[in-house]
């Protein structure tokens, strides 16, 4: 195989269950001679995938320039690479700086997707994040910290909207998270807290706005959670009546049913 037909592959792990990782993904760690994952937040459960000769790193301790280094060796020996990241590689995988310098040395590459950590709590909270003439929308987004976020995209903007919202990687700053959500979302809105969700310590916890920070103080969660807000968590509990969908009603016509006459 000539190294321009040997692709880099870009595979995203899924939220932490094995079994929750695409067919794709556990194909191409089954065949790869290098395996690069992300040791601090992809668990080495996943790699219970790869081949028995597959060589295994963690690029916890590794920066951009040592990650591409490795790849570039062993490129350049002909040997498959799977860069792993975890849920889906394209959200906060930070995975287009890696691209642009495989891009520079003409090394080609390819991305599989995978479950990120938001559907996996949605699925095991029985949610479904857009539910007729409540919400249509599902805003994907984290707090500013270390990272900046635009100003467009402040937290404080984007719950103005009120729509269903996943809050990444804010746990460290649940205080002004709850803040916010208590502000614009209302005190006793309840919310979800999805703590390493489809790991065996998978633990979802639900609390009003106002006792979010407590919630995550009580339960020492100060990472690997996601923070889930919108009328769609309290209606996968029940605590909301809801309007049903068009596509299911018997008195709604559509390309593929006709209305039924009462």
């Amino acid at each position: 195989m000539s190294n321009t037909e040997n692709k880099v592959i870009f595979a995203g792990a899924g939220p932490g269950d094995p079994e929750l990782m695409t067919i794709k993904s556990m194909k191409a760690l089954e065949s790869a001679d290098l395996v690069i994952y992300a040791g601090s937040l992809v668990p080495e459960a996943v790699l219970c995938w790869k081949g028995n000769n597959t060589e295994t790193v963690s690029s916890a301790g590794m920066n951009l320039d040592q990650i591409i280094d490795k790849i570039q060796i062993y490129h350049a020996l002909g040997k498959k690479v799977v860069r792993l990241h975890t849920g889906d590689p394209s959200l906060y995988g930070a995975i287009f700086e890696q691209i642009r310098q495989l891009q520079k040395l003409g090394i080609p590459y390819e991305v599989l997707p995978g479950v990120t950590a938001a559907f996996a709590a949605s699925s095991r909270m029985g949610m479904e994040y857009t539910l007729p003439e409540v919400t249509q929308t599902l805003i994907l987004t984290r707090i500013s910290g270390r990272t900046p976020v635009p100003e467009s995209e402040d937290l404080e903007k984007l719950a103005a909207i009120k729509s269903s919202m996943a809050i990444y990687l804010s746990i460290a700053h649940v205080k002004r998270v709850q803040q916010i959500l208590e502000t614009h979302y209302g005190k006793e809105s309840l919310c979800a807290i999805a703590y390493k969700v489809s790991h065996p310590e998978e633990q979802i916890f639900y609390a009003k706005a106002r006792d979010l920070a407590k919630t995550c103080e009580d339960n020492n969660i100060t990472r690997h959670a996601l923070i889930i807000v919108g009328r769609a968590v309290a209606a996968s509990t029940g605590d909301q009546e809801l309007i049903q969908s068009k596509l299911y009603d018997a008195g709604f016509s559509h390309g593929y049913r006709s209305a039924s006459q009462k």
